[in-house]
């Protein structure tokens, strides 16, 4: 939020700084004003409509994978409801659309503030004084087989684990349980990939109850509690498009870890990084729907109920 808020405030500033110069400086405040909200807007959404349906052609039709398309769909009919609500006039549909704007802006600006602060959490230097290195798990393919997805996560840990000081006896954790879909769990998995490639059998750690992350990284500091009970520290692998909530996750859970994150398919991250702002904005309901809900009030006390 810090960060965001910041850059919010930079930018009105220069912005400021800018319309009251006089000649050049001034026609590029006047042409941002009057071009980049538009011009942003239509490449946001011919952005999110073509990467839905790319989703949708190399993923399949699930929610998740709609989520990019959703977005481009929900601002036309934003845009769509203020054109109504001016051309028309009628005080409703003037309240909704005010109600809208000042809910879809918090929104906005959180998402803003999570994709800032992701991308500098995710250039932050890679801890080289750990004692573990954790690899969360992620669907097997078939039942049984090692995804492209997790074999990027277990390549990444690989590299990190390897970049760490040998004389502190580092451990790799693979982390992940038996989905009812899988004939093996995850860390099962996981291991047999990295030691068929070299990695050595008595560096690896087992965790293979986890269904979910909280459980990846609370089932993980068991393991990790146990083998180093004077303390310890951790880097903690996932994708790249994850590795922000699950660094929040660790933080909440207390869990000493800091969180890297491995390459992702271009197409896959759009629609990935709203699925993880939507479960972050979720993991904090107590302070945003009564946000939402303050912002919404007024327009939606002027409708006739």
């Amino acid at each position: 939020m810090y960060l965001g808020l910041t850059l919010s405030f930079l930018a009105l500033g220069l912005f400021a700084g800018l319309s009251q110069s006089s000649g050049m400086g001034r026609a590029m405040a006047v042409a941002a004003v009057a071009l980049l909200p538009t011009l942003g807007l239509l490449a946001l959404i011919a952005f999110l409509t073509l990467n839905g349906m790319t989703m949708l052609r190399k993923e399949g039709r699930t929610v998740a994978n709609l989520l990019s398309l959703l977005c481009a769909i929900g601002i036309v009919g934003l845009l769509f409801l203020l054109a109504l609500a001016v051309g028309t006039r009628h005080h409703v549909l003037i309240a909704l659309s005010a109600g809208a704007i000042l809910v879809v802006g918090y929104v906005a600006f959180l998402f803003f503030c999570y994709l800032s602060y992701g991308f500098v959490y995710r250039r932050m230097p890679i801890l080289r004084t750990a004692d573990f290195v954790v690899v969360l798990g992620a669907g097997l393919l078939g039942g049984r087989r090692v995804s492209p997805l997790l074999a990027s996560r277990l390549e990444r840990g690989r590299a990190v684990f390897e970049s760490l000081d040998p004389q502190a006896s580092p451990m790799l954790i693979v982390s992940g349980g038996k989905g009812s879909d899988e004939r093996l769990s995850e860390a099962e998995a996981m291991a047999d990939y990295l030691v068929e490639r070299g990695f050595p059998a008595e560096r690896l750690i087992l965790e293979d109850r986890s269904r979910t992350t909280e459980e990846n990284l609370v089932f993980s500091a068991e393991l990790m509690r146990r083998e180093r009970p004077s303390g310890y520290r951790s880097v903690v692998v996932t994708n790249d498009f994850h590795s922000y909530r699950a660094a929040l996750i660790a933080s909440d859970l207390g869990v000493p870890a800091q969180v890297v994150g491995s390459p992702t398919a271009a197409y896959f991250l759009p629609s990935a990084t709203i699925r993880e702002f939507i479960a972050v904005f979720v993991r904090y309901w107590k302070v945003n729907v009564p946000i939402c809900a303050f912002l919404a009030a007024p327009a939606l006390m002027v409708l006739p109920w």
